[in-house]
């Protein structure tokens, strides 16, 4: 049997294949915590923002706007570019994922659409180079304006399922400018079917409309199905104040969320400590 994440040491986290890590997570019952930072900026000169996050608690480290194909994060020195994940992970002593998006051409916007690098975008090219950097998890969702589809996060789970070995997060925090339900029992259906082991939420509180009720009803139906439940908070609360963030987590994990997400605005790179 794994230890539970929220008690295992940095060496008995890192040795974790994809189920023992999902193991982990399940064993901790709801009090894994995730961290979401930008990579293109450090905190401080020579520290980034990993670091950071880690050093507050969190117990996972979910890298965004990581180019999968030309892998660099601010303040993180090394001297091959195919070590940066292997740095990060032995400087933090947590399990490094990282966000691809499944941006969908034709999806109907309603919003400016933004144009993203392939090394972001969740092709077979970047889910393999994800891999081979050694990630331990993925996730697919999506930045705002970028025009990813529930749809096409499906088709990338099933690609992933093929060429990757780690974690699979699948799902929507926000509309990513693209003019669809956020989180229904449709989407996530069709995320379980495709493999994913953890379905991504918005969390309540976060997107207008989704209520505890449709939390509810999610969670029992990803459980039932052998798999776990992350609910996000992607929407600028996470620089509301330590207070926010504790209601909203608590809302949350009374509805049966197994890992909370705290995402990375505020100072634009990673949340404030305190609501860590």
């Amino acid at each position: 049997m794994v230890t539970r994440i929220i008690s295992a040491n940095a060496s008995e986290i890192l040795k974790m294949n994809g189920a023992e890590l999902k193991q982990s997570i399940k064993a901790s019952e709801g009090r894994t915590v995730l961290s979401e930072n930008v990579v293109i900026e450090p905190a401080i000169d020579g520290l980034t923002t990993s670091e950071i996050a880690a050093a507050f608690g969190a117990d996972l480290i979910l890298l965004n706007l990581f180019d999968t194909l030309n892998p660099k994060v601010s303040g993180l020195t090394v001297d091959k570019p195919e070590d940066t994940v292997k740095k990060l992970q032995k400087l933090t002593g947590r399990p490094i994922g990282v966000n691809l998006e499944p941006v969908d051409n034709s999806a109907k916007m309603e919003s400016t659409k933004l144009q993203i690098s392939l090394g972001r975008t969740a092709t077979a090219d970047s889910i393999k180079a994800a891999e081979k950097l050694g990630f331990n998890f993925v996730c697919f969702t999506g930045n705002p304006g970028t025009g990813v589809t529930n749809k096409m996060i499906a088709k990338a789970v099933k690609t992933a399922k093929e060429n990757f070995s780690g974690l699979i997060i699948a799902g929507k925090m926000h509309g990513a400018g693209v003019d669809e339900p956020v989180a229904n029992e449709e989407s996530v259906k069709a995320f379980l079917d495709a493999g994913a082991d953890v379905i991504l939420v918005p969390a309540v509180g976060t997107v207008p409309g989704f209520t505890s009720e449709e939390l509810i009803k999610i969670v029992k139906m990803v459980h039932e199905h052998g798999g776990l439940v992350m609910s996000t908070i992607g929407t600028s609360q996470e620089s509301s104040g330590a207070q926010t963030v504790h209601d909203i987590a608590l809302q949350n994990k009374i509805c049966g969320v197994d890992v909370q997400h705290i995402g990375d605005a505020a100072w634009g790179v990673v949340p404030p400590t305190e609501t860590i």
